[in-house]
């Protein structure tokens, strides 16, 4: 085939797919998309909590909910079950990319590539699931318009901010439809670009989250989170309720786990786990949404010198998305989201994998610490507010145009600023959903209904 015939089949496949995005308007026309009012029929968002929290730990339970209680962004990091719900009852594209499930503003930070370069991406993927690009847009815009009213920012402040993850989004996923395939592939934000992005009075605030994200590796965590255990070798520090001691498991329970887990490496990496030896085990109380899964932070040290290696052991459980979209091709939940977090993210976790645990649940393996680091969003003004969405939205474009039609959803958003006003719509509408549900979860613990603990202002998975 010349040159110039394969220049042809490309630019038919094209035009394919942008045909597939325009008539998509029709499904879900881009205006109709900032439309939210919740049904008659909508479903009582307490008694989606409670149907979560009848799987987990009974005892983290009420940690969950003193954290959601905390106020209306900590309520809306616990709430996507709610919002899954919400989403699936109206209209979609049908243009399906890997949804991350959860992106909201606190899930997008820094962390170290395999080559040691600090990245910026999504880096939460426990409800990850292939369905509609919107949500993971409107998950994020409503995020930045709860995050900005919880700031004491006005809503036309908090629309804007909303409005500039979609603005940021819609061009991202125009220059990545012109992309070729590879050239997608090998995308990334790196902590450069980052600086480069926010204004000149911005970039000190970057720096110096980026330089504390590069102290950020096991070494700093065995100072922390360790103290001298029998003979002087390290063990993890307890701190109850959120770190505990995990029950005796018999040896074999754990070879069979570690096996389990590094079957799913790649071959190589599997040589350097092998060259760690796991020292200590125990249970840790992480995030918001997520409290009450089991999570458990592993200690090893290196065969040779030592070195430590800290490792989160985290349960996943099926999608919230999966009640609403088609449920997964993989049976083993773990392997969904590191597939998804695999498919996803410009530059992985070296040692992520999934395993079955001992009690027969679902988990997936990471680092705890790896350089990663995150913006304060509490501590933003309205301007870097608005400019870290922007940031978000380009960096959500460049994840799903790894996995859906970039040029059929590029073709749907159009060139003009249809769907950034629909989201800022849709943004301040889902802000005030939320207020409410916030409120009926506070009703709810005051008349004894669910049982929150105290709060503890914690909140991150590392």
């Amino acid at each position: 085939m010349s040159t110039s015939d394969a220049e042809a089949v490309a630019g038919a496949v094209d035009e394919s797919s942008a045909e597939v995005g325009r008539a998509a308007r029709k499904l879900a026309p881009r205006s109709a998309l900032g439309q939210w009012e919740a049904g008659a029929d909508r479903e009582d968002p307490i008694s989606i909590l409670e149907r979560q929290a009848s799987t987990r730990v009974p005892e983290l339970v009420p940690i969950r909910y003193a954290r959601m209680a905390a106020g209306r962004f900590p309520f809306y990091r616990g709430a996507p079950a709610i919002m899954a719900a919400d989403l699936a009852a109206g209209a979609n594209t049908g243009l399906t990319v890997q949804l991350c499930g959860d992106a909201h503003l606190s899930n997008f930070g820094l962390f170290a590539s395999p080559e040691r370069a600090l990245v910026f991406d999504v880096n939460d993927f426990d409800e990850t699931l292939p369905g509609p690009f919107e949500w993971d847009v409107k998950r994020l815009a409503a995020s930045v318009a709860v995050a900005a009213q919880a700031n004491g920012f006005t809503d036309e402040e908090a629309r804007q901010a909303a409005v500039a993850s979609a603005t940021a989004y819609r061009e991202s996923m125009t220059r990545l439809a012109e992309l070729g395939e590879t050239d997608v592939w090998y995308e990334m934000v790196d902590a450069t670009q980052v600086e480069q992005l926010l204004r000149p009075e911005d970039r000190k605030l970057a720096t110096k989250v980026i330089t504390k994200a590069r102290n950020r590796t096991s070494m700093q965590a065995l100072d922390k989170l360790t103290e001298p255990g029998p003979g002087g070798e390290p063990r993890i520090k307890q701190d109850p309720p959120l770190v505990l001691p995990v029950p005796d498991w018999e040896q074999f329970s754990l070879d069979s786990v570690l096996s389990d887990y590094r079957a799913t490496l790649p071959e190589e990496r599997r040589v350097l786990l092998d060259r760690y030896r796991l020292r200590d085990l125990a249970m840790k109380v992480v995030g918001v949404g997520s409290v009450g899964t089991r999570c458990f932070i592993a200690l090893l040290s290196g065969r040779t010198t030592g070195d430590p290696l800290f490792l989160q052991v985290k349960q996943a459980e099926n999608s919230v998305l999966a009640q609403h979209l088609r449920s997964s091709v993989f049976k083993h939940q773990g392997h969904r989201v590191v597939h998804g977090q695999r498919l996803t993210q410009s530059a992985g976790d070296i040692f992520l994998g999934w395993a079955t645990g001992p009690d027969g649940l679902f988990y997936y393996w990471r680092q705890l610490r790896d350089m990663k680091g995150s913006l304060t969003i509490e501590d933003m003004t309205a301007a870097q507010l608005q400019q870290y969405a922007g940031l978000c939205g380009l960096t959500l474009a460049r994840g799903h145009a790894r996995s859906g039609d970039r040029v059929a959803i590029a073709a749907y958003l159009g060139s003009g600023d249809v769907f950034d006003k629909a989201m800022g719509e849709f943004a301040l509408a889902y802000a005030a959903q939320t207020v409410a549900d916030h409120e009926r979860l506070l009703e709810a613990i005051d008349l004894g209904r669910v049982q929150a603990g105290e709060a503890d202002g914690k909140g991150q998975d590392n």
